[in-house]
């Protein structure tokens, strides 16, 4: 039985304040309940239908029907499960390896996917800056499908870091260097920018190496890439020196 009272708790937690008050977020479905249930997090509560198998937590355990879960779900189709987890520490920032940074990403579903990327390219840290969207945000979470688990993010004056690192750092713009006749080194910052506006100009002034994707189709005129998929192109030829010596 879901009561009231969690309803409500539940549906503040879509609110960033009540996210920070309560040091707590929402997961939804299986595989992303599954993996923050096998990581280092620590569960506040769970609910989930009968046929959910969850091992190793009691107390915090809450079975629902699919019509109460119904209530408490953001998702058009529920699926068989929403948690509550406690928000972990955020870490320090390590000034070494690889790193992407975000200039004031909006987009949930951006975010989320961009730290799936992370998690796949083996990018163990992702720098917001303090106007990118939470990435606690219920959106993102779904969108990480349980990477967020594996990726350490941090918010922070990413101007103020930019200055203090280092590492050489990369920006992308749209009328940079080719990013194909690019080398790269091991260890190095990249920065990608607002869906709509791109990296900002103070941004832009600090860093001093600035690439572009090349645009193949020359009789039309695209629009420019969405950030999450320019952002998988860049990576990839990043960790393209390494893959190479293996």
């Amino acid at each position: 039985m879901v009561s009231k009272n969690q309803i409500k708790h539940v549906h503040n937690l879509l609110q960033k304040k009540y996210r920070n008050l309560h040091n707590l977020f929402i997961v939804e479905g299986e595989k992303g309940v599954n993996e923050f249930l096998n990581s280092n997090l620590k569960l506040a509560s769970l609910f989930c239908t009968e046929d959910f198998v969850v091992n190793g937590f009691k107390t915090q355990i809450h079975r629902v029907s699919e019509t109460e879960l119904k209530k408490i779900s953001q998702l058009k189709t529920p699926n068989k499960v929403l948690a509550v987890f406690y928000k972990p520490e955020q870490k320090q920032l390590e000034d070494k390896g690889f790193t992407l940074v975000l200039d004031d990403v909006k987009d949930p579903g951006n975010l989320g996917t961009i730290i799936r990327l992370c998690d796949w390219f083996n990018v163990t840290q992702l720098i917001c800056s303090l106007e990118t969207v939470d990435c606690y945000n219920p959106k993102v979470v779904q969108a990480t499908m349980g990477s967020l688990t594996r990726v350490s993010v941090i918010y922070t004056d990413i101007l103020a870091f930019l200055k203090e690192t280092k590492r050489p750092c990369f920006t992308a713009v749209m009328d940079g260097d080719n990013v194909y006749k690019s080398t790269f080194p091991n260890e190095a910052v990249l920065v990608m920018g607002n869906e709509a506006n791109g990296i900002s100009k103070t941004v832009l002034n600090e860093v001093k190496n600035h690439l572009a994707i090349p645009r193949f189709n020359t009789l039309e005129s695209p629009e420019s890439l969405n950030v999450a998929t320019a952002t998988a192109i860049l990576l990839s030829e990043f960790k393209r020196p390494i893959q190479m010596k293996n």
